[in-house]
């Protein structure tokens, strides 16, 4: 989870507070409850004024729990309804600074019921620098596990608002608020999309700054995790189309692996959405980043691969073995991730059981094209590596498709009469060049493109 920042104002004062030895000063001085008790200080504004902004640098320190454990918190929330704007301004400013903090200094805020009072701040006659800094402070304020008596609609309200502002920092952490939201409170996904983020947040994936993508990715990536009713909506909003185009071009790691990730989980969904992901052309920009791309986002394409051949049709794996999956997948085999490749070995059943029932077809089809085209790529060689990993599940799940659909093959490799068995430098593996794709089983529907 990317973690909120805190930012240090500038004044007439210039950088004197940058350096921690002056706020250690300060702060052995014992003068901070004298700068929260001036906050109070109502028939003095520019002393108010002055002593928030020192707040404020503190806060922004190496030292923000004192700040807000020396008495200043209620008053700054108190400032939150301050007739002078300037006021209003700094305590928010100081205020976001504390809760992008440590979670106990969050709860400080909450304690002392910041929420309510921060969010009537966001007015239509709000100038920029003022939104800018009240949803900063807002986004840093959702970071983490909000308390069960914190309300999130209204947040979601002011977010579904702003998340078409035009200023790409307040559109940036407004989207932030949303991930932050989505991945901190009980039903929150469902909350945002009854308050209708979704299409402005899959319109915002063409967006050309990667400081607003990244924000907005993530809080797709979290919304993807719903159930299938929840993940229905971003289909029907085009979200498909544009992850497309995310994973089809030249983007940054992060943004690629993401799509990946929200890929995968519209994958563990229904038939129909399987089918969503063929038809938005997806399938062939996951199978060539799970073959060029660095570790992190091959294993996110590995999981959308294998989620997708864990639960297709038979007409959707004749597309999926058609587009070249069987190579790539069989590859994963070797990561050192259990689950993945448990999952993996999932999908391979499930392309083997379609290819087992293509057959029945086929009069003189001795073998499985899928299991021959396995062999003849090398996986069986690594599906029996798999007996020597630890763990059960996986090793009885190999196990089973070994003696399924190789039983022959295995038989000859564990005979010491053959010759070459047991041999590894006898065998001879086909590169993707080398390989051709398996026949498609009968009485199978042609996919569309």
């Amino acid at each position: 989870m990317t973690p909120p920042v805190s930012w240090k104002p500038q004044s007439s004062s210039g950088n004197f507070f940058q350096m921690n030895s002056t706020v250690i000063k300060i702060i052995r001085a014992d003068v901070l409850p004298r700068f929260a008790e001036s906050l109070s200080r109502t028939g003095f504004p520019q002393l108010q004024m002055e002593a928030a902004w020192v707040l404020t640098n503190i806060a922004a320190s190496d030292y923000t729990l004192l700040v807000a454990e020396c008495g200043a918190v209620p008053r700054l929330v108190e400032l939150l309804g301050s007739p002078n704007a300037n006021i209003r301004h700094q305590a928010i400013w100081c205020l976001g600074n504390i809760a992008a903090d440590l979670p106990s200094c969050r709860d400080i805020l909450f304690d002392h019921g910041v929420v309510t009072p921060l969010l009537s701040q966001f007015r239509e006659d709000m100038k920029i620098p003022v939104l800018r800094t009240a949803m900063w402070a807002l986004s840093n304020l959702c970071f983490g596990k909000l308390p069960a008596e914190v309300q999130v609609k209204p947040i979601l309200e002011i977010v579904s608002q702003l998340i078409h502002s035009a200023d790409e920092k307040i559109l940036a952490d407004a989207c932030w608020t949303v991930y932050y939201l989505c991945g901190g409170v009980d039903d929150a996904i469902q909350d945002a999309l009854d308050a209708g983020v979704c299409p402005q947040l899959v319109n915002l994936l063409m967006h050309a700054s990667s400081s607003v993508l990244l924000p907005v990715i993530m809080a797709l990536a979290r919304i993807s995790a719903g159930d299938d009713a929840q993940v229905q909506v971003l289909i029907e909003n085009g979200i498909l189309n544009c992850l497309a185009q995310l994973l089809g071009r030249s983007y940054p790691k992060n943004i690629k692996k993401q799509a990946c990730l929200i890929v995968s989980n519209i994958a563990t969904g229904s038939k129909d959405q399987i089918q969503a992901v063929i038809d938005a052309s997806i399938i062939s920009p996951l199978i060539v980043l799970l073959k060029t791309s660095e570790t992190d986002i091959k294993k996110e394409a590995a999981w959308a691969l294998s989620n997708a051949a864990s639960g297709a049709s038979s007409e959707q794996i004749q597309y999926l073995v058609s587009r070249g999956c069987l190579e790539p997948l069989c590859n994963v085999l070797t990561y050192q991730d259990p689950d993945l490749v448990y999952t993996c070995l999932q999908g391979l059943e499930n392309i083997l059981q379609a290819g087992e029932a293509g057959k029945k077809g086929e009069e003189e089809s001795e073998m499985n094209p899928y299991a021959q085209f396995i062999l003849e790529s090398g996986g069986l060689d690594k599906l029996e590596d798999l007996q020597d990993v630890n763990s059960e599940s996986i090793y009885d799940l190999a196990m089973k498709l070994l003696q399924s659909y190789w039983e022959e093959e295995v038989s000859e490799s564990d005979d010491p009469s053959v010759p070459g068995s047991n041999d590894s430098s006898d065998t001879v593996e086909t590169t993707s060049e080398d390989a051709a794709q398996p026949p498609a089983p009968a009485s199978v529907a042609d996919e569309a493109e």
